[in-house]
């Protein structure tokens, strides 16, 4: 892609929201270590995305990204991934079915450990410490010691992504994704929401035209398609002497290929000219992706596009992004208009979560369910009226029966805030108000699909 880029090339630009590490010897012995480690994805299977997501930018097939804001040690356990991926394919299976598209599924797992701040340091109670920027650099709890960056931690990161791999792997692929099992994705605690119930409605016409096909000779032993599914894994590149610990060249292209995840992106703080992010992900062949919010204006916007993606590839490209829902009608047309105009092929997928975060009366940050549903239907309906494919949603989610988005059908509260509130970082939505989600995603996705037959006709 890049004949003078090499994986160290960016060590030449400036590099914003990465750890000082004290201890450089630790910190390149942590990269040897990391260096001479197996990949943890291929780079068949990043190209098997790139395809499928060039799909998703002709407007015929939908992306679905999700998982959670910061994995953490702490939280690692086996039933965790589980019931994250099972909403992501309850997910999948509602708007599959209600839009006809098929939904390439893009779990936030596997190494969404490191998480930009908008502060060097933290202050509390006159004590000022370094601020808590993931797993994979420090540790949350308020101590000096434990707020010391620590490299060894990139070790142990690549040990839990490989566990989370392998699991998500046997999950897609042995069984557990099977259409047949489609009632049996729902979490017991769901039974309260109105969703699970429609959920389970559309999982008997499911079963019923399963059936069906079963006495015509179609069934999982006969069609792969119907006993598994492709999921992929992405998160944004933020600690580059990680991501460059994990490139390798691939040995059937000559390409370099960041193996830490089929998918990586570079986030809002770190998209700008002359950026050390914008240079490793310059000369990667993964898919990428880019935030984009209030602050970017429509020339960068196609600079940064000249530099990602020169040869205009489809599938290479996903623009994401994030205004808030009182601002994203006005500021996203310009930069859909200006992306048009100069034919780069993208995918617009819209992240709803963090424009719209806000401190709730009684302490806790939070985001209300209506926001992020309100600029979810602002994308669209930007889209509608520009004449382009609102290809994709990014969001953060989680499996558990957590409380800290307020809202939704299940109607959590402010009050409800403190029973079940456990992130490390921003809120995520649970289970049901994912479901719901899907749901009213799915509508949204028709109508525009409706409104492009329209003018097609």
């Amino acid at each position: 892609m890049a004949a003078t880029w090499k994986p160290e090339s960016w060590r030449a630009h400036d590099g914003r929201q990465m750890p000082i590490y004290t201890d450089a010897n630790a910190l390149s012995s942590a990269e040897k270590t990391l260096s001479n480690y197996p990949p943890l994805v291929f780079a068949g299977e990043a190209r098997d995305l790139k395809s499928e997501l060039a799909e998703v930018a002709r407007g015929k097939a939908f992306l679905l990204q999700g998982g959670d804001c910061a994995e953490s040690f702490a939280e690692f356990h086996p039933n965790n991934i589980r019931d994250t991926f099972r909403v992501i394919l309850q997910m999948a299976v509602v708007m599959t079915y209600a839009s006809k598209l098929p939904t390439v599924k893009l779990g936030r797992m596997a190494g969404q450990f490191a998480k930009p701040r908008s502060a060097n340091d933290e202050t509390i109670n006159d004590v000022t410490l370094p601020s808590y920027r993931g797993d994979i650099i420090n540790d949350i709890a308020f101590d000096k010691e434990a707020r010391e960056p620590d490299p060894q931690r990139m070790v142990r990161a690549y040990s839990q992504a490989a566990s989370t791999l392998n699991l998500l792997r046997a999950f897609s692929q042995g069984g557990y994704a099977n259409l047949k099992q489609v009632h049996g994705w729902t979490l017991e605690f769901m039974g309260r929401s109105p969703w699970a119930k429609k959920f389970s409605e559309m999982a008997d016409r499911i079963s019923e035209s399963l059936e069906f096909m079963e006495a015509c000779g179609i069934n999982p032993a006969t069609v792969p398609q119907l006993k598994g599914t492709k999921f992929y894994t992405s998160h944004e590149a933020l600690l580059l002497p990680y991501e460059q610990a994990l490139t390798r060249q691939d040995s059937l292209t000559g390409g370099w290929y960041d193996t830490s995840a089929h998918f990586l992106w570079i986030g809002d703080r770190t998209r700008f000219e002359g950026s050390a992010h914008v240079e490793f992900l310059r000369g990667i062949n993964n898919p990428i992706g880019m935030k984009c919010g209030p602050s970017l204006e429509p020339d960068a916007l196609i600079r940064m596009l000249d530099t990602l993606n020169p040869n205009r590839e489809e599938g290479r490209m996903t623009l994401i992004t994030r205004y808030g829902h009182d601002k994203i009608e006005s500021g996203l047309p310009e930069l859909v208009r200006g992306v048009k105009r100069e034919g780069h092929p993208v995918i617009w997928s819209c992240d709803p979560m963090h424009g719209n975060v806000i401190k709730s009366d009684s302490g806790y940050k939070t985001r209300p369910f209506e926001r992020i549903l309100a600029e979810v239907r602002g994308f669209f309906a930007v889209h509608r009226a520009e004449g382009t494919f609102g290809g994709g949603i990014h969001i953060e989610m989680t499996g558990q029966n957590v409380t800290e988005c307020t809202g939704g059908g299940i109607a959590i509260t402010d009050h409800d805030l403190a029973d079940r509130y456990h992130t490390h970082c921003d809120p995520r939505l649970n289970a049901a108000q994912s479901l719901e989600m899907a749901f009213l995603l799915a509508e949204m996705l028709n109508q525009e699909l409706s409104e492009r037959d329209k003018k097609a006709a």
